[in-house]
């Protein structure tokens, strides 16, 4: 019996049933190492050593079972992730399990049984350039995150933190907000000329004023706009010139992890968390009815739009079959990675089997499932199709009103001749384009004379940059090599959770929490804050993965970091005065009035008299009424795990408790607890119990 160890239980059970009765796979949850929560863990004066522990419970057992399987197992293979992330989790397992210095290393791009079976065959060592430079990030953002949000907490307010990749994405949006602020509107005018053909019932034709004897002129006022108006009352209307030529619209290149969340948030209006955890459903592998746990996709964690020869040949056969042979360009498309801080190692984002279309699983999977493959599996067909070609035409309509005086309005008109990829896949259109004549302009050649029907005008004003979605800050991101594209949905949800950050209309908009601790950063930590010294940074992360030496990047980084920490502490300037609310708590210990502070789970109560007396107390706060003694019901948050329950005020002489939140009468028909709900139809009391499951609907207040 061989052993395989994956990272995920899901991947386990697709793989086990590949490889069989021969091998046993397990999963290791992820990382089983990693450095401790409540210390720094590491030792800055050994180099940056980081020092690992295994801290969970769990994991230890877990490591346990493991240890056994390896000594029962004739072979173990290592077969985490094909990633940096996947390669440290790898160097963790072997030094744990004594499996180290052994070519047991395996990764595959996609779960299917040629490829894991290949993988076995092909065992490597475990490289250790992609395990440091993993450790170099963890460290560095160890180093940033641990030393900086104690300071943003002290200044600025409890329960904060800073992140090296998090506070430049940060910036990014509290300065799209400054120019937003900033920006002066400019007032400026659209003229539309509706003309006809003379002597035909042609369709009307929309012309857009363009220039002024062939010089581009703008329309900046009404008044010049009214003066235009008049000119052109008088003017003789013709066709001055006509240019027809043929456009192609080339298909995008398949996703990566970046583009498919941009487009993930686009077309189906999905987080970018929503969109990686379903990502990785895929390609770890779903279950399907009668066919058991299936992987779907490739690797979901890639920069690459590479497609491999063989599946490339295999997918211009499978479009020649379903759409034809017109739809097969002459030679395979092949693209062009973009962007900074390229990782390549891998295919782009594919279907595994285009044999299993979008329509063969509508049924079977869950609708956001279903609607993620589907998308992936059409952009990666269309980017092996032909163009879309379209028959264009651009014309000037000329105004005349003496043989000095001209005004050019332009046509646009363009009219689709051959589908190409648009067959299967939708393309996004811009304002230019929906404003464009679709295969509906009559005949038109130089010297047509034309008949004007109406001018409409239009007043409008400039407007600045919108804020950034999810999909914008992703590519700008990207763009300036600021973070790893599977790291965006987590540094994005850190945003929305500390409350930096809220969504209006699907945008993101700086909070003032937000806004104040990017002023503090500013001043404080210039370098985590600009953008072109954390895309440097990270340029230099990359390069530990091809011989680099980590800890001299660290090295490098950190005494300047450690000299801002230090002035940050004093720093106070900028300080933002937290007006403490005084509750009429007593404290127990010292005599003094207790303070109400925020803290990770909610507001507490702490003693004005800290360091001296450290006592604590929940923050009651009346939500309700006891069904037991009539007394106020507080909702309160458990001291380690912060999760919310609901009790009585008059504990201890009333003992109620509730994790729900109770309502003020028990139920009629049983005497148990009531729990309140709230949906479309308005509050209602509904039994805890389940087997009486009583509903009172609430007298109105």
């Amino acid at each position: 019996m061989k052993l395989v160890i994956v990272e995920s239980p899901s991947k386990a059970k697709t793989i086990q049933k590949y490889l069989g009765a021969g091998y046993r796979v397990m999963a290791s949850g992820g990382h089983v190492c990693d450095l401790p929560q409540k210390t720094l863990g590491i030792d800055i004066e050994n180099r940056f050593k980081p020092e690992y522990v295994v801290a969970d419970s769990r994991k230890k057992d877990l490591l346990k079972r493991m240890k056994k399987e390896v000594k029962e197992s004739e072979f173990t293979y290592l077969a985490t992730d094909p990633d940096r992330e996947g390669e440290a989790i790898s160097w963790h397992l072997a030094n744990s399990l004594d499996l180290n210095g052994l070519k047991n290393r395996i990764e595959f791009n996609e779960i299917t049984a040629k490829a894991v079976k290949q993988a076995i065959d092909a065992p490597r060592e475990i490289n250790m350039n992609l395990v440091n430079a993993q450790q170099a990030r963890r460290v560095l953002d160890r180093l940033v995150g641990y030393k900086i949000s104690p300071i943003l907490s002290r200044k600025i307010k409890s329960g904060l933190s800073g992140g090296r990749v998090q506070s430049s994405a940060l910036k990014m949006i509290v300065d799209r907000e400054r120019e937003i602020n900033a920006f002066v509107p400019q007032e400026y005018w659209n003229l539309t000329a509706n003309v006809l053909k003379e002597g035909t019932r042609s369709p009307v034709i929309k012309s857009a004023f363009a220039d002024y004897n062939g010089k581009k002129v703008k329309l900046e006022s009404g008044e010049q706009v009214q003066k235009l108006e008049a000119r052109l009352e008088k003017a003789v209307w013709s066709v001055d010139k006509v240019k027809k030529g043929v456009s192609q619209s080339r298909p995008a290149a398949p996703f990566t992890t970046s583009t498919l969340q941009q487009d993930g948030s686009q077309k189906l209006g999905l987080t970018s968390p929503q969109i990686m955890q379903l990502a990785q459903q895929l390609y770890e592998g779903v279950d399907i009815p009668g066919e058991g746990h299936t992987a779907l996709v490739t690797y979901i964690r890639t920069d690459s739009v590479r497609i491999s020869a063989e599946m490339q040949a295999i997918t211009r056969k499978y479009i020649a079959s379903k759409y034809g042979s017109d739809f097969v360009p002459a030679r395979p498309n092949v693209y062009t990675t973009k962007g900074q801080n390229v990782q390549d190692a891998h295919e782009a984002i594919r279907p595994v089997s285009l044999e299993r279309t979008p329509e063969s699983l509508e049924d079977k999977l869950p609708r956001n499932l279903y609607r993620l493959y589907r998308l992936i599996y059409f952009r990666y067909l269309a980017s092996q199709m032909t163009p879309a070609v379209y028959d264009t035409l651009t014309v000037r309509v000329q105004a005349t009103v003496t043989d000095s005086e001209n005004y050019g309005f332009k046509v646009s008109g363009k009219t689709l001749v051959s589908k190409g990829y648009t067959a299967v896949y939708e393309i996004e259109k811009s304002d230019d384009e929906e404003a464009t004549h679709e295969g509906n302009l009559p005949v038109l050649n130089d010297g047509d004379l034309l008949k004007l029907k109406n001018i409409k005008s239009e007043q409008k004003f400039t407007k600045p940059q919108p804020r950034y979605s999810e999909a914008t800050l992703i590519k700008a991101m990207e763009e300036n090599g600021i973070g790893r594209p599977s790291t965006y949905a987590t540094v994005i949800s850190v945003l929305t959770k500390r409350e930096y950050v809220t969504k209006e209309q699907k945008l993101f908009k700086p909070t003032p929490l937000g806004e104040t601790v990017t002023e503090f950063m500013e001043d404080c930590f210039k370098n985590i804050v600009d953008i072109h010294f954390t895309a440097d940074m990270e340029d230099r992360l990359d390069r530990i993965e091809h011989g680099s030496e980590w800890q001299k990047i660290i090295e490098e980084f950190y005494p300047a970091f450690a000299e801002d920490i230090q002035k940050a502490s004093y720093y106070g300037r900028k300080k933002v005065a937290t007006n403490e609310e005084l509750s009429s708590v007593i404290c127990d210990k010292c005599g003094a009035t207790m303070v109400v502070k925020e803290g990770r789970y909610g507001k507490f109560l702490a003693c004005p008299n800290y360091p001296e007396c450290k006592n604590i107390k929940n923050f009651a706060e009346p939500v309700g009424k006891c069904p037991l003694c009539g007394g106020d019901i507080n909702k309160l948050h458990g001291k380690k795990s912060g999760s919310v329950f609901y009790g009585c005020s008059n504990y201890p002489k009333c003992s109620f408790m509730s994790w729900d939140l109770p309502a003020p009468i028990l139920c009629p028909e049983c005497s148990s607890t009531m729990k309140v709900q709230q949906d479309d139809d308005g509050k209602k009391y509904v039994c805890s119990n389940r087997k009486c499951n009583h509903v009172v609907l609430p007298k109105e207040e």
